[in-house]
C-alpha cells in the first residue's frame, strides 16, 4: 500500500472520534438555549441536565462505542474502498444503530440523565460531522492524487471486454492512472496499446507501473509464472480476472469491478492493518527492550573497548564508508551492530579468507573459525548480544523485530530472482530461519522459511518467534 493510503486511512479514526465529541458539545450548547427557535420556547430542566464535564465524559464513552460500530461495518478498512455514496449510507446506518443502543441502555437503567432533545441533536450533528469529515479526507486524497501522491500507474495484460469494462470503471477513480495494455489487438479505444507481452518488463520500467491487472486467461503457464515472479521481485501489485478454477485458490483478495470478479494476489498479510499492528508492536517492544537492556548494552560497550582497539559499534567498512544493509524494497539503511571483529578486517572475507567460506553456493559469506573475531566478539556473537543495537533500527522504522535477516548490498546483488521476494517486508533482528537453525541453514532453505513467514504472517507468530529466540540463544550458549 502507498504510505499516503495508510496515513489517510488511520486519520479517519481520530477524526471520527473528535467529530463525535464535537457533535455532543454543539448539541449541549444548542439545547442550553431555550429560545433557539424564534417564537417557540423550549423549557429546560437544569436539575436533569448534567454539568458539561460529566456530559463530555458520557459523550467520550458512547463515541468510543460508535467507533467500534463503524469498525464492525468495515468503515476503517485500509484494503477495501467503497464509493462515497455507499460510505455515507454505512455511516447513517451505523449511527442509527448507535442511537438505538443508547436509547435501549437508558430504557434498561430506567433513567435519562439529560434532555432527550439534546440526544437527538447529538445524533444528527455527529452523523453530519462524520460524513463531512470523510468527505474532507476524500478531498485531501483527491488533491494528493492530482499531484500523483498515492496514485497507482495501472497496466492491463490483455485486451477484451473485461479490459474495457474495468478500464471504464477505474477511469472514474482518481487513485488510478491507466497507462495502457499489452498483448492482444490494438482495437481498444479506451486505453492505449503499449506493446507486446515479450517487452513487458521494459514497458513496466518505462511507464513506472505500480499495479497490473491480467484480463487474458490463456497465457502460457511458464510465461504467467514469469510475470508473477517479476511482480513479486519488483513489488508490483498483481491482479487477474479468474476462471472458475482460479476462484478456489487461497491467499487472495477478491474485488468486483462492474460485476467482474478480479483476484488480487496477496504477497503478505502484512498489508493494511497488519502493517500498522506490526509497526506499533515493534516500536513499543523495541523501546522497552532498549530501556530494560541498557545496563547490558553499557557493559558490552565497555568490554568491547577494553578488549580491542576500534569503535564500539561496527559502523564503518575498511575504506571508511558507512556500513549499510539492504532493507524493504531494496532500500539501503545505516546498520547498527556491536563490533565483534578487529578493525579493518571486513574485506578479508573476500580475499585472504575466501577459501574458508562455508557458504560458497549461496550469495552469503560465512568464514569457518574466523580469525578476525575478538575474544569479546566470540561471546557476544554466541549470545546474539551483538545484534541488540539493531533495536534502534527498529525504533527508526528501518527494521522489524521479526523478519528476514538484512544482508549486505554485495550479497543482495548476487540474489536470484526468487530470493528478492524476502525484500517485500522490513528485515528483522530475528526470524523464522534464525529459530530453525540460524546460520547453519542452507541459503535456499532460509529463503523458503522467510517466504513462508511473509506469506503467512500473524502478530501471534511474531510473539512466538521472539520467545523462541530467547530459548534458542540460551540453548546455544549452554552447548
Amino acid at each position: 500500500m502507498k504510505l499516503s493510503e495508510i496515513i489517510l486511512g488511520l486519520l479517519r479514526i481520530p477524526t471520527d472520534f473528535l467529530l463525535g465529541l464535537l457533535g455532543f458539545f454543539v448539541a449541549y450548547q444548542i439545547r442550553s438555549k431555550t429560545d433557539l427557535i424564534p417564537g417557540i420556547e423550549l423549557p429546560l430542566d437544569l436539575t436533569s441536565f448534567p454539568p458539561l464535564n460529566e456530559y463530555l465524559l458520557f459523550a467520550a464513552s458512547v463515541t468510543t462505542i460508535l467507533i467500534l460500530i463503524l469498525a464492525f461495518n468495515r468503515l476503517y478498512s485500509l484494503k477495501i474502498r467503497t464509493s462515497t455514496g455507499k460510505e455515507i449510507g454505512k455511516i447513517i446506518s451505523s449511527t442509527l444503530i448507535w442511537l438505538m443502543l443508547i436509547i435501549a441502555y437508558f430504557f434498561v437503567i430506567r433513567a435519562f440523565p439529560f434532555s432527550r432533545l439534546a440526544l437527538a441533536y447529538a445524533w444528527l450533528l455527529t452523523t453530519m460531522f462524520i460524513i463531512s469529515g470523510r468527505l474532507f479526507i476524500r478531498l485531501i486524497e483527491l488533491i494528493l492524487n492530482k499531484f500523483n501522491i498515492g496514485r497507482f500507474n495501472l497496466l492491463f495484460i490483455g485486451n477484451n471486454q473485461f479490459t474495457t469494462q474495468i478500464a471504464k470503471k477505474l477511469k472514474k477513480n482518481p487513485r488510478y492512472k491507466i497507462m495502457g495494455f499489452v498483448d492482444g489487438q490494438d482495437q481498444n479505444n479506451i486505453i492505449p496499446f503499449l506493446g507486446h507481452i515479450e517487452k513487458l518488463e521494459e514497458i513496466i520500467k518505462k511507464q513506472k507501473i505500480d499495479e497490473i491487472i491480467q484480463t487474458k486467461s490463456n497465457i502460457e503457464t511458464e510465461k504467467a509464472e514469469s510475470i508473477l515472479e517479476f511482480c513479486r521481485e519488483n513489488h508490483i501489485r498483481y491482479s487477474f480476472v479468474p476462471d472458475v478454477l482460479a476462484m478456489h485458490k487461497t491467499n487472495i483478495d477478491i474485488e468486483v469491478f462492474d460485476h467482474i470478479p478480479v483476484i488480487k494476489m496477496k504477497p503478505t498479510p502484512l498489508d493494511g492493518w497488519g502493517r500498522v499492528a506490526k509497526r506499533i508492536t515493534d516500536f513499543i517492544l523495541a523501546l522497552f527492550g532498549l530501556i530494560v537492556l541498557s545496563p547490558l548494552l553499557l557493559l558490552t560497550a565497555i568490554a568491547i573497548k577494553l578488549d580491542s582497539k576500534g569503535t564500539i559499534l561496527f559502523k564503518y567498512l575498511d575504506d571508511g564508508s558507512r556500513v549499510k544493509r539492504v532493507g524493504q524494497y531494496g532500500k539501503l539503511f545505516n546498520f547498527f551492530k556491536f563490533r565483534s571483529m578487529h578493525p579493518n578486517t571486513h574485506n578479508l572475507r573476500y580475499t585472504k579468507l575466501s577459501e574458508n567460506n562455508t557458504r560458497k553456493e549461496s550469495p552469503l559469506v560465512k568464514i569457518k573459525n574466523d580469525p578476525r573475531v575478538t575474544r569479546v566478539g566470540k561471546f557476544i556473537r554466541r549470545t546474539s548480544i551483538d545484534e541488540l543495537p539493531q533495536l534502534w533500527n527498529v525504533i527508526k522504522g528501518e527494521m522489524s523485530l521479526v523478519g528476514p535477516r538484512p544482508h549486505l548490498p554485495e550479497e543482495v546483488a548476487n540474489y536470484k530472482k526468487h530470493h528478492k521476494f524476502v525484500l517485500t517486508v522490513k528485515p528483522g533482528i530475528t526470524g523464522l530461519a534464525q529459530i530453525s537453525g540460524r546460520s547453519d541453514l542452507d541459503f535456499e532453505e532460509e529463503v523458503r522459511l522467510d517466504t513462508y513467514y511473509i506469506e503467512n504472517w500473524s502478530i501471534w507468530k511474531d510473539f512466538y518467534i521472539i520467545f523462541k529466540t530467547i530459548f534458542v540463544i540460551f540453548k546455544n550458549y549452554n552447548e
